[in-house]
């Protein structure tokens, strides 16, 4: 018997839907596996998606699991997940229908023992000193005597308690607390965010900027210090302006921020005292110093002093110093005497060098030379002149007579010119009379001049002029014998008299002024011997 091509299946089985089918694969296993701790390495962990949850996956040597942390158990998690990072990883599992694949939904998550703690944060320590964060030459030195302190701790712990107690003991100065959380989620931002945050005060702002920080908190686990190893801390440190130092824990305690810091100090207590010196030391140091001060300059004022002292015995004394130069000043005083002497002799001599060639007579001479070569001069004038303007008459008067023979039709243009020349030499008689008015007060000036310097205007102000039997004047008293002729001239004229105490005059005589002086000068005097003898002008 043959079978059908095809036929009802033999069994009882219900039918299910692809989509029925995964669900109830999905309840199932979150039914089994509603609450589940997996040990395993992170793997292909890129950090959060941009949703906030996270997705990667759990190994070890012989399977994998797919991984994901939603955003809301993501934020609670104590510590980050990393590439390679051993945990162990609290959760359920559950399926993934639209795949057909099962992940664990991780809702807590703890590294798997110190070990691998202490893995990370050797792998974190390597990766951080190969960029440099940890090089010894970067640090920064602390200041000596630190004005402003800024210290990054709990605000509630004891730490903050003992800085502030060992800074006021041993030199009180400002401090700036900024408190932050020093263990659990979010606490490495923080210390991270308060390090750049004191970087970020101006020097002149409100709040000042501190000289030194102190990154503190006590003791305690390696879970409890974990926010100090993050990476972000680490670098906020290395990139402090401000020298950090770092107290993290007790001294057997190490954290990345201990390589990253500019000093570590074993103790919160350890750093204020690396911080600040101590105040009464200082003031002791001052105090010998000051003391050394005073004996070095005592000292060395003694030995100045000494030093002085001998130089001024190797001096010479002020007699010997001014021996020389008073010598000198005694032979100069005695040559100036002489040298004034000769001086005068010399001068005397110039003087009556100067004398006789300042005679009355030849004053007098040299003034009726100089008037009568201004008279024959105004008279040569007034000749060219009057020649000038009978050349000019005649020269018009020709003029005229030709211009008289012109034909009519240049009466006019003659006219014309005719008054034109009239101008011009009416012009010119103006010109001549104006240059003649000017020379002659010239003359006149002149000749004003030479009467200003004649000795006669001396004479109308009372004076004489006392000349003996050769007409000479004579001008000293003792020049003069008794009984002997003179004569006196004034301005009216002269007379003769006898010298000697009441004496007559003999004769008098008018004396004529300018032609008189002219016929005695034109004959020349005899020069008696020696200096002669002329009376003074005044």
């Amino acid at each position: 018997m043959n079978r059908p091509l095809f036929s009802d299946s033999p069994t009882n089985l219900a039918e299910m839907s692809v989509s029925e089918l995964s669900g109830s694969i999905k309840r199932t296993v979150e039914t089994a596996f509603d609450h589940v701790r997996v040990r395993g390495e992170i793997s292909g962990y890129r950090g959060p998606h941009s949703s906030g949850h996270a997705y990667f996956s759990l190994k070890d040597d012989k399977a994998r699991i797919d991984a994901v942390i939603w955003k809301g158990s993501f934020s609670k998690l104590r510590f980050r997940p990393e590439e390679g990072m051993e945990v162990i990883a609290t959760g359920k599992i559950t399926t993934f229908p639209g795949s057909s694949k099962y992940q664990i939904v991780i809702e807590a998550l703890e590294p798997a023992g110190a070990g691998a703690l202490m893995a990370l944060i050797e792998e974190r320590k390597r990766k951080l000193a190969a960029e440099g964060l940890f090089d010894p030459a970067a640090k920064q030195l602390l200041p000596f005597m630190p004005q402003v302190i800024g210290v990054i701790t709990s605000p509630t712990g004891a730490v903050i308690r003992d800085i502030l107690h060992r800074i006021a003991d041993r030199f009180p100065v400002h401090v700036i607390v900024w408190p932050v959380k020093v263990q659990g989620e979010g606490s490495g931002d923080e210390v991270a965010s308060a390090i750049r945050g004191f970087n970020a005060l101006g020097p002149d702002g409100p709040i000042k900027r501190p000289d030194v920080l102190i990154v503190a908190r006590g003791g305690g686990s390696l879970e409890d210090l974990w926010s100090f190893n993050d990476e972000a801390v680490v670098r906020a440190a290395a990139e402090s302006h401000i020298p950090l130092i770092s107290a993290v824990g007790h001294e057997t305690d190490w954290t990345l921020i201990d390589h990253a810091a500019d000093v570590r100090a074993p103790t919160p207590t350890g750093a204020a005292e690396m911080a600040v010196p101590v105040k009464a030391d200082l003031q002791a140091q001052i105090a010998a110093l000051s003391a050394r001060l005073r004996g070095c300059s005592s000292r060395q004022m003694d030995t100045r002093r000494q030093n002085l002292k001998a130089l001024v015995r190797a001096l010479p004394s002020l007699d010997q110093l001014l021996a020389l130069p008073r010598r000198r000043f005694d032979e100069a005083a005695m040559g100036l005497g002489r040298g004034l002497e000769k001086t005068a002799l010399v001068k005397r001599g110039s003087l009556e060098r100067a004398k006789a060639g300042l005679r009355l007579e030849l004053l007098t001479v040299r003034l009726a030379e100089r008037r009568r070569h201004i008279v024959e001069h105004v008279l040569r004038t007034d000749r060219c002149l009057e020649r000038q303007l009978m050349r000019e008459r005649g020269r018009i008067g020709r003029v005229e007579v030709s211009l008289a023979a012109l034909p009519a039709r240049l009466v006019t243009h003659i006219g014309r010119e005719r008054l034109q020349l009239t101008a011009l030499m009416r012009h010119a008689d103006s010109s001549m009379r104006n240059a003649m008015g000017q020379r002659l007060a010239a003359v006149a000036a002149q000749d004003r001049v030479l009467q200003s310097l004649s000795y006669k205007n001396v004479l109308q102000r009372g004076y004489a002029v006392v000349r003996d039997e050769n007409d000479q004047p004579l001008t000293r008293a003792e020049a003069i014998a008794a009984g002997a002729a003179i004569t006196l001239e004034f301005a009216d004229g002269r007379i003769s008299a006898l010298a000697g105490e009441g004496s007559e005059p003999l004769v008098s005589t008018p004396s004529s002024s300018a032609p008189t002086s002219k016929k005695r000068s034109a004959k020349p005097v005899e020069p008696a011997e020696g200096p002669p003898k002329q009376g003074s002008l005044f």
